[in-house]
């Protein structure tokens, strides 16, 4: 529910600007393309946190546990703060990619101050991370509850000009997530400091004193880690940029499947989380065979949940996007029916790379928590961008397939992501475990 909160907060902004017209939709779909590339970088890297807790926790040593958080959260304001600058620097790309001007015109200030909401969006992951570690994910689950109430609120209000607040449009969908992020950092560390467990961790940092030890241990396991992140989330950018070339129909219907997908892999993302935090106490413990255990046990629920979630894709691809647009709107109702039909056949396809993606996100997972980040690094660059998107590139653009193509070299890259990620799995613990014995 955690990992959901970010996604939902997309969700929310996509249902409600979508009542505006597909161009809005497509608007907040370019600006959010640049916007998820700088997030996936900040949420990578801040996953290095919790394997480091994760092992401190498993040992009961609660100095190198704050440590972990206060060199995490240094790192982690600079990080946000280079990824605001270099959304801002990258803005003029819009007009280079061969996007319908009156998208980019929309997408314009919407991006300036969601690129902004990133700065505590990572903070607060440095502190979800940190709980996390501890297996306290609850505290970070009820922040992003509220900062969702939060920020659906202050869509309603400001989108639509009700109860006589001004119509911002996009810029009102873009102020409310603003709000709810910066929300989400008071919140977390309000909690964690009310608790007598947590009040020594989150209090009493001294900034000044920063060890380079530290420091070079979480960039070693959060660098490698925010490039696999950056890898995957990159290809469902060019995604959108490739659909974006095919007009602005097809980029609101590659919003709808892209924002509805983001959702179900946040399951999957969460139980990647747990993964991690389990197999890095166990790893603290050197029990291998148990963490051998435990990640196949998760692994196990990560498949039947995504082949739950494959199912109503397949069920519901026809009502799913008429959520997104109003089909009542006669003006526009050539360009929504367009999109509903585009959304429905991207659906098909991501019913079934559900199962790839929920699989490679989990083992993903179980390969932090073992603090083994470098040869995965190497197994997502092979599978989304030598093997995903040129397949995505050559159907998407040079055959009838179009925005169905684009979806097929997504599902092609996420399955040879899930091999090959456990196949480097299933051979290092062995391996552990070999090792143990003797």
């Amino acid at each position: 529910m955690g990992m959901l909160g970010h996604t939902f907060v997309q969700f929310a902004d996509n249902i409600m600007v979508g009542q505006l017209g597909t161009a809005e939709l497509a608007a907040v779909s370019l600006g959010n393309s640049f916007v998820f590339i700088a997030m996936s970088l900040g949420i990578g890297f801040s996953t290095a946190i919790t394997p480091l807790v994760a092992e401190a926790d498993g040992t009961n040593n609660k100095a190198d546990g704050k440590n972990a958080l206060k060199h995490g959260l240094v790192l982690c304001t600079v990080l946000g703060l280079s990824l605001f600058g270099f959304i801002l620097l990258a803005k003029p790309l819009m007009y280079l990619m061969e996007q319908p001007p009156e998208v980019v015109e929309l997408a314009m200030p919407y991006l300036d101050l969601v690129a902004f909401s990133l700065i505590p969006l990572v903070i607060f992951q440095a502190f979800k991370q940190f709980s996390e570690g501890l297996s306290q994910t609850r505290y970070p689950m009820y922040a992003t509850i509220l900062a969702n109430i939060v920020n659906i609120v202050l869509n309603y209000l400001l989108i639509f000009g009700s109860f006589g607040f001004p119509k911002m449009g996009i810029v009102g969908a873009a102020i409310g997530t603003l709000v709810a992020r910066l929300l989400m950092v008071v919140y977390i560390w309000y909690l964690l400091k009310s608790k007598k467990k947590f009040h020594d961790y989150v209090t009493g940092f001294n900034f000044k004193k920063l060890e380079k030890k530290v420091m070079n241990k979480i960039i070693s396991l959060g660098f490698p880690s925010a490039l696999q992140m950056f890898f995957e989330v990159a290809i469902f950018t060019a995604a959108i940029w490739l659909s974006g070339v095919l007009g602005k129909n097809a980029q609101a219907a590659n919003q709808i499947a892209l924002n509805l997908s983001s959702m179900t892999f946040m399951f999957g993302m969460g139980l990647g989380v747990a993964a991690m935090i389990r197999v890095g106490n166990q790893k603290g413990l050197k029990n291998f065979k148990e963490l051998r255990r435990i990640a196949q046990s998760i692994f196990f629920l990560t498949l039947v949940l995504q082949v739950v979630f494959a199912a109503l894709f397949l069920i519901g691809r026809h009502w799913f996007p008429t959520l997104y647009l109003d089909v009542d709107d006669v003006t526009n109702m050539a360009d929504n029916s367009e999109v509903l039909i585009l959304a429905a056949e991207l659906l098909l396809v991501a019913a079934f790379f559900q199962i790839s993606d929920g699989i490679q996100v989990v083992v993903l997972g179980a390969l932090r928590g073992l603090q083994d980040v470098k040869v995965p690094t190497l197994i997502t660059f092979i599978a989304y961008w030598l093997i995903g998107f040129p397949t995505s590139y050559y159907l998407g653009l040079y055959t009838d397939f179009k925005s169905t193509g684009i979806w097929i070299g997504l599902l092609i890259g996420l399955t040879a992501s899930a091999i090959m990620l456990y196949i480097r799995f299933n051979y290092l613990t062995k391996k552990l475990i070999v090792q143990g014995k003797n």
